[in-house]
């Protein structure tokens, strides 16, 4: 891959990523309920999704899935359905009793690593519309006469630094003003409403924006 098509593939990567999505709501809530430093085991686990995005599309099955109808048609409805399964739960959730990190921070009842990793890992697989737009994209940066395996890391490596960087450095630091609301349970529940209402409506876009 040549130094201008990787910075091509750069800008195309800062410009994903800073699209809001589900990711971001999900990387935003995790930091505000579990800590910035901590929110990073959501973000591995959308990561771990994007990869598996990547590998369906070089195995070729993302083009069966963009051409059947009936299985996106599954994967969306799935994804949407897993969205309004997180949303409702974070609305019904009951406040949580807070305690402090070791860097001062008011963070509420730790939830597990593998927690974390598991939703942000369903969270951005079960959206059919990365594999379609994935299918799009990587044609662009990969060339057929050239060894493929060393094209499809650099792609891979520069898709998950770009987005770690983007979701950890901006969507999980820009929940921090918010943080100071984790502390009242009245401020729990606003914030839990406000997030679950956002899964449901990234739920509503996936449904009926085709």
């Amino acid at each position: 891959m040549s130094l201008a098509v990787w910075f091509s593939l750069l800008t195309a990567c800062v410009v994903i990523s800073f699209t809001p999505g589900a990711g971001a709501i999900n990387t935003m809530s995790n930091a505000l309920s579990q800590g910035w430093r901590r929110s990073i085991w959501g973000i591995i686990g959308q990561q771990l999704a994007l990869i598996v995005h990547v590998v369906i599309v070089a195995a070729g099955v993302g083009l069966l899935v963009s051409r059947s109808e009936v299985l996106f048609n599954v994967i969306r409805y799935a994804g949407a359905a897993y969205l309004v399964f997180l949303g409702i739960r974070m609305m019904l959730s009951k406040p949580r009793t807070t305690e402090v990190d070791d860097d001062a921070e008011v963070i509420d009842t730790r939830e597990s690593h593998w927690s974390m990793i598991r939703r942000g890992f369903w969270v951005n697989l079960l959206n059919p519309k990365a594999i379609v737009f994935f299918l799009a994209f990587i044609p662009q940066f990969i060339r057929l006469d050239q060894p493929q395996l060393p094209q499809y890391l650099t792609l891979i490596g520069t898709v998950i630094v770009v987005d770690v960087l983007v979701m950890w450095g901006f969507f999980a630091a820009a929940a921090r003003p918010f943080r100071r609301l984790t502390r009242s349970p009245r401020g729990q529940r606003t914030l839990n409403t406000v997030f679950g209402a956002l899964f449901i409506a990234v739920a509503g876009l996936l449904v009926f924006l085709h």
